[in-house]
């Protein structure tokens, strides 16, 4: 294959990316995006590997059942949804099947609960926006950006999010073209205007508007426009410009001037009043994660008398969502804005048991780990890339009961999931919400159980424990009792365990399965606990 080549495909996979997947004649895999799987194509080839090749739909020879005609006339261009041109019953089992293959294939886990995905509204869900601002024609625009690119597509009738969003940033760039205030280009890094970020409580219905700028200079005409917005959009409760100088993609600087208002916003989730910042972390689609939260919560199984740490707490809102069934919370985040906010909304909320901490999530967790701190339950909720290796093995040294782990990442999830299988964890939920409808994005919530769930086990090792062989390695006489005692009740010894796993074949060392007398009799293993501690090995992958 090579570039400009013509072939014809039939989609039958979807990347994470949102790209259908087909192959040619060949066997070559062809990845082209818009379109859906059972779309018979002729694809024109734009780059070809040699394995592998990208290409652009010629024309649909058949459509798939699941084709749609897209209700956005920049869907193709803009790099938001990925999914418009498809059913939403074809997307959520995309992401299903998404979220099933990496815990399959990147964590290696083959005997998993998947409970249904959980979908949502497709429309108007977002309760933030942040347009990206661009000279374009001699003027400034605002939209989203293309595909892979920092190109800018303008348009401001984005279907994901509320109408006002886009009444509100037309009447700023009004403005802003009026007063000629300068678009920031990236490329010679220069301008002032970089983005116009608006974000509205979903419940409240107070909005904030918050203007990125390279400098201050445009701050007099800004706090004018601020004054003038609010007057407009009644909704508008606080105008904040961020300052960010530096020459990168990270959109918010660190240094925040309240233009109007309050220097944040309030919104209600699970029942709880927040305070919001600009510079706060809270999920973009309320409703749904309210409905994520309350799964969390059920994965947690609280009863009031546990201790949970939220690490990655960012504003509080899980942590805090938490806080009337439990008796105490520990929230981690490395924002100190989050923090403040998590602070303040704890007193706003009369929130007597929650404590926030600003820091590394890891170096917190370390710390506490050394403190001696023993959640009974963990909640984490890690960026995109996840948690590191000292954030997972200090949680497991702390050694809480269960874990629930939310992710905005399935592969990063899997991954984790998988670590923390090696330091004692059973993955024993996952479910998948999707608080990004027609986008290429889902969210993850699933639950680990330690093992030794009824009480934290001291293990004493002894030398003559450590010649172990590959098989046993995969899980220690106290794990494999733990399991037992969980699932069936019964009581088993070492020496139990030893004789089933010398019939199983796995090799013993002597000291486990010999008398200590010559005329000495061994108790033999009931069949009761021979098939209990056989579907133990099983569960550990020590026997098949």
């Amino acid at each position: 294959m090579k570039k400009n080549d013509l072939c014809t495909l039939e989609i039958t996979g979807m990347t994470a990316e949102g790209n259908g997947v087909g192959r040619t004649a060949e066997g070559m895999a062809v990845f082209v995006p818009h379109t859906a799987v059972g779309d018979v194509i002729s694809c024109k080839i734009v780059k070809a590997a040699k394995s592998y090749a990208y290409g652009i739909i010629d024309s649909i020879i058949a459509p798939s059942p699941d084709r749609t005609e897209s209700d956005c006339p920049v869907s193709k261009k803009c790099g938001g949804c990925t999914f418009r041109h498809i059913s939403y019953a074809a997307e959520l089992e995309i992401k299903s099947n998404l979220v099933k293959d990496a815990f399959e294939r990147i964590g290696g886990f083959d005997d998993i609960e998947f409970e249904e995905i959980c979908g949502g509204e497709t429309d108007f869900y977002r309760n933030k926006a942040q347009y990206p601002v661009a000279e374009q024609e001699g003027k400034a625009v605002c939209g989203f950006y293309s595909k892979r690119s920092h190109r800018v597509v303008p348009y401001l009738e984005c279907r994901l999010q509320p109408k006002i969003f886009g009444d509100i940033a037309a009447f700023c760039l009004d403005f802003v073209n009026t007063r000629k205030i300068p678009a920031y280009n990236e490329e010679n890094v220069s301008g002032i205007l970089r983005h116009i970020y608006i974000r509205r409580g979903f419940h409240s219905g107070e909005i904030m508007v918050c203007f990125v700028v390279k400098s201050t200079a445009a701050k007099a005409a800004l706090t004018e426009l601020a004054a003038l917005a609010a007057e407009k959009f009644e909704g508008i409760k606080s105008v904040v410009m961020n300052v960010n100088p530096k020459n990168t993609n990270v959109i918010m600087g660190d240094k925040n001037v309240t233009l109007l208002g309050s220097d944040e916003i309030s919104d209600t989730l699970c029942g709880k009043k927040f305070a919001l910042s600009p510079m706060s972390f809270y999920q973009v689609n309320t409703a749904q994660a309210e409905r994520l939260y309350r799964q969390g919560m059920e994965y947690a199984g609280l009863t009031g008398d546990e201790t949970v740490l939220d690490l990655y707490c960012g504003a509080g809102t899980i942590g805090l969502a938490f806080s009337d069934k439990a008796a105490r919370i520990i929230g981690c985040e490395i924002v100190p804005e989050a923090v403040e906010n998590a602070k303040r909304s704890a007193e706003i909320n009369g929130v007597g048991n929650a404590e926030f901490y600003c820091g590394d999530a890891g170096e917190l967790a370390k710390k506490l780990a050394s403190e001696s701190i023993k959640p009974d339950v963990a909640v984490i909720d890690p960026p995109r890339k996840g948690c590191s290796t000292l954030t997972l093995d200090s949680l497991a040294e702390m050694s809480p009961k269960r874990i629930v782990m939310i992710s905005c990442n399935p592969a990063t999830a899997a991954r984790d999931a998988a670590y923390l299988a090696e330091k004692g964890y059973a993955l024993e939920k996952v479910r998948a919400f999707d608080l990004f409808p027609r986008t290429g994005h889902v969210e993850t919530v699933c639950l680990l159980s330690k093992l030794k769930s009824d009480q934290h086990i001291d293990v004493e090792l002894k030398t003559d424990e450590l010649d172990l062989t590959s098989a046993e390695s995969k899980a220690t006489y106290d794990e494999i009792k733990a399991y037992v005692k969980e699932h069936t009740g019964l009581t088993v010894s070492s020496l139990n365990i030893a004789q089933v796993k010398q019939k199983c074949g796995i090799i013993e060392r002597e000291n486990y399965n010999k008398a200590k007398t010559k005329d000495s009799r061994q108790p033999k293993c009931t069949k009761e606990k021979e098939e209990a501690i056989v579907g133990a090995l099983r569960f550990f992958k020590m026997i098949k």
